[in-house]
Formats: structure tokens, C-alpha cells, sequence
């Protein structure tokens, strides 16, 4: 039988482990690549490994004759155009629907947490103040996360953790979702996304990205959250109207923001983001 040609691009981190176990039934390549070296790189390829570096459209199927699968330790897929992959024969591996693994898992709820203690208590101005040789205890004052709002939007596997957290910090637990699978004692079902909206003093973002979703928390929901409150996305970028969330932030109605996701992530135009621009000058919105 024919060996295959594996081809890791984002290969920081991989597990030695899998690289033995795929090493008996091909030849792996591990090789961090930008766009233009695996455009080149996929011509004799016949599995593509990666996470959320590339996205992996036409043009990069066209550069791979010989693909057969695309494997990607994700859940969500809006960085592999489906339909393309399809339409080649190029089966898309992934951990989507992978619900008993999955639940194992708690890196994004953790990181959730921490850019809402980030937020809610200045942590990163803070600490950049610290380094300025300043020591300005009174101006960074945080505030007290027991007894206030916390919104869930989805409440699916990391919309659970993050409830669960939020109870375990003394906040009162809201959440929205159509199609619950999920639900944890002591956090309260609310009847829409406005009336979420309306009630949080903390937004945690956690739907899918899917058409349905897409711009889902726009101008009309952030003008529904109370004066003061905060957002935080660690879902997807598009799920975000990222122009109505500057004009909430330059105004006020939103006292901070934090996000792990963008819009251009994977874009080579991301240093043009408008959301940059405002992080490198405002403490108000915090990036990663």
C-alpha cells in the first residue's frame, strides 16, 4: 500500500505521540508554513493538518491535487470552505460533535475567566502602569463580580464551565439559548437574546458561527446592555458587529470588552484592524 504524505502547518505543540501513530501509515511532515509556502508544499500532499492559522479556501484546495483529507483539531469549520472540499472529494476531519472528549476540555472557558477578571478588574493597565514605575492603586480599582449579571449567550459545552464559574464567583447566572443540551442548576433560563442583553452586566459570548450567527450581537443588542457593562467574545469573530462595539466603547455604554477572536484574524490585513488601532491606545478593550 502507498504511503501517505502528511503534511502538519501548524505543527507547535503536536504531540509526539501522534506523530508515531500517523508515522505507520505515512511519511509526516512537520513544517510550520505562512500562505504562500504551503500553496507550495501541498502539491504531493495527501493529508493537511491544521488548527486556525489558514484558511483553507479554492485556492489552496486547487494547489493540492492529490488531497484526501484535511484534519483539524476544532470545533467550529468556518476556516475550511466545505463546500469546496466537497466537491474535490476531501473529507474534513474535525472534533465537531465530539461531545464525551470534548467535555474534557476547558481551555477556552478557562481563558473566558481570565479576560474577565483582565477586564473587570484592569489587570493589563495595571501591570503596564506598574512598569512605568507608577504605583496608582486607586486608579485601576476593579470591580466586584459577586452579586452582579452574568449573561451567557449559548449555553453549550463552554457556555456550561463558564456558568458554572460565574456561580462559583457569587454572580447571578443568566442564560439564553433555543436549544439547550446542556443546563446547570442554579443559573436562570431567559425567554430571548434581548432580555439577556438587557440584564447583563457581563456578556459572555458562545454560539457556533453559522449564517444564523453571523453579526448576531449588533448595534440594536449592545445598546440594549445596561450603562457600564462588558463584553466578552471568545467564540467567533463574526459573530461580533466589531464597528458597533467601537461605537458602544467610544461612548460609554460599554465599559470594556475583551476578545480572543476578530473578524481579519487569518487576514493579511489584521494590522489595519480598527480594534487594534483602539487597543493601542485605550485600556478599555483587551485583545489576545
Amino acid at each position: 500500500m502507498k504511503r501517505w504524505q502528511i503534511l502538519n502547518a501548524e505543527p507547535e505543540n503536536y504531540s509526539g505521540q501522534a506523530v508515531d501513530l500517523l508515522s505507520t501509515v505515512g511519511d509526516v511532515r512537520l513544517a510550520q508554513q505562512d500562505r504562500v509556502s504551503l500553496l507550495t508544499a501541498l502539491a504531493d500532499v495527501d493529508a493537511l493538518i491544521v488548527r486556525l492559522a489558514f484558511q483553507i479556501d479554492e485556492q489552496v484546495l486547487a494547489a493540492a491535487p492529490r488531497l484526501r483529507a484535511i484534519v483539524t483539531a476544532t470545533t467550529g469549520l468556518d476556516h475550511i470552505d466545505l463546500a469546496a472540499a466537497e466537491r474535490r472529494g476531501v473529507k474534513v476531519l474535525s472534533l465537531k460533535g465530539e461531545v464525551d472528549f470534548l467535555r474534557s476540555i476547558p481551555a477556552t472557558a478557562e481563558l473566558t475567566w481570565g479576560l474577565l477578571l483582565a477586564l473587570t478588574r484592569n489587570i493589563p493597565a495595571a501591570f503596564s502602569s506598574v512598569l512605568q514605575s507608577e504605583w496608582q492603586r486607586d486608579r485601576f480599582k476593579g470591580h466586584d463580580l459577586a452579586g452582579r449579571r452574568l449573561g451567557i449567550l449559548g449555553l453549550g459545552r463552554i457556555g456550561y464551565m463558564v456558568a458554572r464559574y460565574g456561580l462559583a464567583f457569587g454572580m447571578r447566572v443568566l442564560a439564553y439559548d433555543p436549544t439547550p443540551q446542556l443546563w446547570v442548576e442554579g443559573v436562570e433560563r431567559v425567554s430571548s437574546p434581548v432580555e439577556l442583553f438587557r440584564q447583563a452586566d457581563v456578556l459572555s459570548i458562545h454560539v457556533p458561527l453559522n449564517p444564523v450567527t453571523v453579526r448576531l450581537v449588533g448595534k440594536s443588542e449592545l445598546d440594549q446592555m445596561p450603562p457600564g457593562s462588558f463584553l466578552i467574545n471568545t467564540s467567533r469573530g463574526d459573530i461580533l458587529d466589531e464597528v458597533a462595539l467601537l461605537d458602544v466603547l467610544k461612548s460609554g455604554q460599554l465599559a470594556g470588552a475583551a476578545l480572543d477572536v476578530l473578524s481579519n484574524e487569518r487576514s493579511d490585513s489584521l494590522a489595519s484592524s480598527p480594534l487594534i488601532r483602539y487597543a493601542q491606545t485605550h485600556s478599555n478593550l483587551i485583545l489576545t
